[in-house]
């Protein structure tokens, strides 16, 4: 499909919920709906020096432009394919003397692009950005307090060689931006990096249990020519059959909240009261919170209670830690709150599965595989029993179980769980995003592990220890442990 090709879809009254989008045609799991470029987008203020400002891309060693001091770049091709959008930002950022907050970058960036473009970019754009909600009115007293601060700091930057806007109009495109931003990852799809507007995106209704999903690909940035650089765009993606005439849904929040939880935040980031079927029938609600159950006493409620409340406390404690660099306490406290979840709490439990992914990810960080591969097993049995089964989230927790395990050792299991995750990502990221196509190599590579393993046992953990012996923790990328190993497969 190419950019622009809205074929697939049609826009359509969808009642309560406003305007929708729907299906003109049967769509199958993993087919691409529909992409997009953004309209205009930028990088978070905290990583503008790592993050490339035209591909959105983390990269070493990032060239900063000249001019304004401010905006990085991969390279000059890069530089180049980007002027377009940068320039008047460029020269408003030399002249002011200093950048402000990502907020009133976009703003402006969005006025520029309205100026230039008058709000629709093309023929398969089904509507302009300054129709789309802002929910301006519904703020609360605070936020309405920052939104007064936004347009004081746009009016400071906003160059009077522009074209100038009201303080109502400068507000409006807060609003919009507040209630539509979609934020964008990096190209492995590991951390938030930015945030942009696509405007058919914002037309899609939310559901907690979605039949689409988003996945932003940053097109090609080979082209020596800046001219043929792909656009950093998002794709919309079926995660199962999707019948004609049937509304597109995606989730705008995440399923793993309980159903009073995720309509609160729905309420306050959307101004929405989601009546979704999930909502409404408080679905797998009992699963996040349900107790212990098994053979022999069952967790009386007052136990239950206890646990829970303990949990919440040792939760707040361990992000203290985490986020203080303090992962031997973050370990502790972790182990401490999951032998009191064990005698209380389902492994369906939110507090559990919290508890379970930190503690995976902060012992594999400091190379405790096994024990780290464990606890990983257990979070993804969970989330298996909570997310639809083309979740993006189940395919990435289960991708990093699978290379838990592969790091301990346990090449069977961590195969088998590489594979699952392959399955997923397939359908919620496609054939050729680069986390699929990392998968895909790590796949090849447990597969021919795998039948080393069988043939004798002693020889590969031999080679698995070598391999990993000198490699510094890391979670998720394991290019240069996978190097060493296919190395090690050659000379056999």
């Amino acid at each position: 499909m190419t950019l622009g090709n809205m074929d697939n879809v049609e826009l359509f009254d969808a009642g309560k919920k406003g305007r929708g989008l729907r299906a003109t045609k049967e769509l199958s799991a993993g087919e691409v709906v529909f992409s997009e470029p953004s309209f205009s987008a930028v990088v978070f203020d905290s990583l503008s020096t790592q993050v490339c400002h035209s591909c959105f891309r983390r990269q070493a060693n990032l060239h900063r432009c000249a001019q304004c001091k401010f905006a990085h770049y991969c390279d000059r091709t890069c530089q180049t394919a980007c002027w377009d959008e940068h320039k008047q930002e460029c020269g408003a950022i030399k002249k002011l003397g200093k950048t402000p907050s990502e907020n009133v970058r976009l703003a402006a960036r969005v006025l520029w692009r309205i100026q230039k473009d008058t709000g629709i970019v093309s023929d398969g754009q089904l509507t302009s950005v300054e129709q789309l909600q802002e929910h301006v009115a519904d703020l609360p007293e605070d936020d309405l307090k920052e939104l007064k601060m936004d347009v004081h700091n746009f009016l400071k930057y906003w160059p009077h060689s522009s074209r100038q806007h009201p303080a109502e109009h400068i507000s409006h495109i807060f609003g919009i931006i507040s209630c539509n931003g979609f934020t964008l990852s990096d190209q492995r799809g590991l951390q938030a990096v930015g945030v942009g507007l696509f405007p058919n995106l914002c037309l899609v209704n939310h559901d907690c249990w979605p039949n689409c999903t988003v996945i932003l690909n940053h097109g090609s940035q080979s082209a020596l020519n800046p001219a043929l650089h792909s656009k950093r765009r998002i794709e919309l993606r079926a995660l199962g059959k999707v019948a004609e005439g049937e509304e597109l849904t995606v989730g705008y929040v995440d399923f793993l909240n309980l159903s009073a939880d995720r309509q609160r935040i729905l309420k306050q980031q959307y101004h929405f009261d989601c009546t979704c079927q999930q909502c409404s029938q408080r679905s797998k609600d009992d699963l996040m919170m349900a107790a212990k159950e098994g053979e022999g006493n069952k967790p009386s409620a007052d136990l239950v209670k206890e646990v829970t409340a303990f949990s919440k406390e040792c939760l707040e404690k361990i992000e203290k830690c985490r986020t203080g660099g303090n992962f031997h306490e973050v370990v502790k406290l972790c182990r401490e709150c999951l032998e009191k979840q064990d005698s209380a709490l389902a492994d369906t439990h939110l507090y559990k599965l919290r508890v379970l992914s930190i503690a995976s990810e902060v012992l594999s960080y400091l190379r405790l595989f096994s024990e780290a591969a464990d606890y990983a097993r257990k979070m993804v049995e969970g989330y298996t029993k909570l997310y639809h089964p083309n979740n993006a989230q189940l395919g990435m927790a289960t991708m990093r179980a699978g290379v838990t395990h592969w790091h301990a050792g346990q090449i069977e299991t961590g195969h088998g769980m590489i594979c699952k995750a392959f399955a997923i990502l397939m359908v919620t990221h496609g054939p050729n995003h680069p986390i699929t196509r990392d998968l895909e190599t790590m796949r090849t590579q447990t597969e021919a592990e795998l039948r080393m393993f069988k043939q004798n046992e002693h020889v590969y953990h031999t080679m698995r220890e070598a391999a990993l012996k000198h490699e510094p923790a890391c979670m998720i990328d394991s290019s240069s442990t996978d190097e060493k190993i296919k190395g090690l497969i050659r000379k056999q």
